[in-house]
């Protein structure tokens, strides 16, 4: 904070100004008019050793220094040295808080000087207002122009995103305790589907939110005889569109949020209903409208949702490149001081005993090497969530030997980011766990997608669960981000041995339904 270019101007300009009202004050040996140099000297000493020392107090402070010089002023107005003081304030206003510290300045100051100034003196002359308006005209300037520095100061300075960041996440921090409907996007999209159900009665309906060029399932609701793909087909052609869309029982609308489309509503009503097509149109361009809040509401979460994904994934990155660079090369290097003192060893037992920890060496380091890939890996960087699986599963049977086959059930349309991201990580964790502990011959995956539904099982015919430790938490972590997507997690022991991970999307919503496409199975053989 010492070195902060835009202290170290607000400084220099008090500096610079003090040293020009002092020569003609000093040079008139008025005595109370060095009785108000030396007031602002010292106010300002004071002023810049507190937005020194407390940068959060700048705000207050701007409003106060400016109410102190206007008050100074206001005591010296037949002195237009003294009234030079007024340009000062907004110039440093305008360097801490933009135009607004301009602004709260201009208006702390001329209270101060106006009231000081008709207090002490009575009714302000011609020459005094002029006196006023101009210096108060002079600080707007300088004002401004501070403001453009204060910007081109921010646009140089590497720490300004922090900076900016950490005032918007301050501000989210203290707005999140007034938002009662809360953040998380399902939620939110299960109460505008109870909306919409209590407007039209469909036997199927969905939320579908954009998703880089396609659009990706929030939520869903499906009742027997109910169609979810012809909804996704109608959800497809209104965000096309950008209008309602109406035909043959089936509606879709899209949803405005604070600056664009945020979601699309679709479903469909059940066969030999009694509303119209007229009535269903009417119908849904009146929810359009009364949904509009709750569109707002969507759309704060869903960017919560987004900006709490990417911090994850840079900071997966981040500890993966430490790992890689830093613990991997080190224990890489102590297996080459193994070797050498192998190669030098006293005795046979000695030699035996360095063997053995020149393989534990090599296991570590295989162990380091796996967990950077499963921090690197993210479902984003792939065509889908299946495919992240197949990568996955490549390099564990790579690295550990264990044939993995891999049996992929998927239909074109995605889950959400986050959905796919959590049961990513679930996979991965199921499948570390089998490698690492389950001392298995064989480990098979299935996944099955058909949005917004999706199970997966890990299968594995090692020795079971087995007794828990206690410094295991991957089961718990299982759990949790099952429950972060309302997902079903079961760990079963099938009869035969071995182990049984699956984690299913919400029991509540239909099966998944045949795929288009054919079945793929993949194997990754030993």
């Amino acid at each position: 904070m010492r070195n902060a270019p835009d202290f170290r101007i607000a400084a220099a300009a008090r500096g610079f100004v003090l040293l020009a009202l002092g020569g003609p004050i000093l040079w008139d040996q008025k005595v109370p008019s060095v009785i108000a140099l030396a007031a602002l000297g010292t106010g300002w000493l004071l002023a810049l050793s507190l937005e020194m020392r407390a940068p959060r107090l700048r705000v207050p402070l701007v409003v106060l220094d400016a109410g102190f010089v206007g008050l100074v002023a206001g005591t010296e107005l037949g002195t237009q040295a003294v009234l030079g003081a007024l340009a000062v304030p907004p110039f440093v206003a305008g360097l801490w808080r933009g135009l607004r510290g301009v602004l709260l300045a201009l208006s702390a100051e001329l209270i101060a000087v106006v009231v000081v100034g008709i207090a002490s003196g009575g009714p302000l002359t011609a020459d005094q207002s002029f006196a006023i308006f101009t210096w108060a005209a002079m600080g707007l300037a300088l004002g401004m122009v501070a403001t453009f520095v204060r910007g081109a100061l921010r646009d140089d300075d590497p720490m300004a995103p922090y900076r900016h960041a950490s005032d918007l996440l301050r501000e989210l921090n203290h707005l999140s305790v007034g938002l009662s409907s809360g953040l998380e996007p399902r939620s939110l999209g299960g109460v505008i589907l109870s909306t919409v159900l209590d407007e039209v009665p469909a036997s199927a309906i969905s939320i579908h939110v954009p998703l880089d060029d396609h659009l990706a399932t929030l939520t869903a609701k499906s009742l027997p005889g109910g169609d979810l793909d012809r909804c996704a087909d109608f959800a497809t052609a209104a965000w096309a569109r950008d209008q309602v869309v109406v035909e043959d029982g089936i509606f879709a609308f899209p949803l405005e949020g604070h600056r664009s489309t945020v979601a699309v509503v679709s479903g469909s009503l059940p066969s030999g209903s009694s509303v119209g097509p007229d009535e269903l149109r009417h119908r849904v361009t009146r929810l359009q409208v009364a949904l509009e809040e709750q569109a707002v509401q969507l759309e704060t979460g869903l960017l919560f949702e987004a900006f709490r994904d990417t911090a994850t994934a840079d900071e997966r990155q981040r500890l993966s490149r430490e790992m890689h660079d830093g613990v991997a090369q080190d224990i890489a290097s102590l297996g080459y001081l193994v070797d050498a003192l192998a190669a030098q060893a006293p005795t046979p037992e000695a030699e035996a005993q360095l063997g053995m920890l020149r393989e534990r060496v090599t296991a570590i380091v295989s162990e380091v090497r796996r967990s950077v890939t499963t921090l690197r890996t993210t479902v984003g960087t792939s065509e889908s969530l299946g495919t992240a699986i197949v990568g996955v599963t490549r390099n564990l049977s790579q690295t550990s030997g264990i044939p993995i086959e891999v049996t992929l059930d998927e239909q074109a349309q995605r889950l959400r980011p986050e959905v796919e991201a959590e049961l990513f990580r679930i996979t991965q964790e199921a499948l570390n766990n089998a490698v690492k502990h389950a001392e298995c011959r064989t480990i098979r995956v299935h996944c099955q997608v058909a949005a917004p539904t999706a199970a997966i099982t890990v299968i594995d015919d090692g020795k079971g669960l087995g007794e828990a430790r206690s410094d295991s938490y991957g089961m718990g972590i299982m759990r949790e981000r099952a429950h972060l997507i309302d997902a079903d997690l079961a760990i079963e022991e099938p009869p035969g041995g071995g182990l049984s991970v699956s984690v299913r999307l919400p029991a509540e919503q239909r099966p998944p339904a045949a795929p288009t496409p054919e079945t793929k199975q993949v194997s990754t053989p030993r």
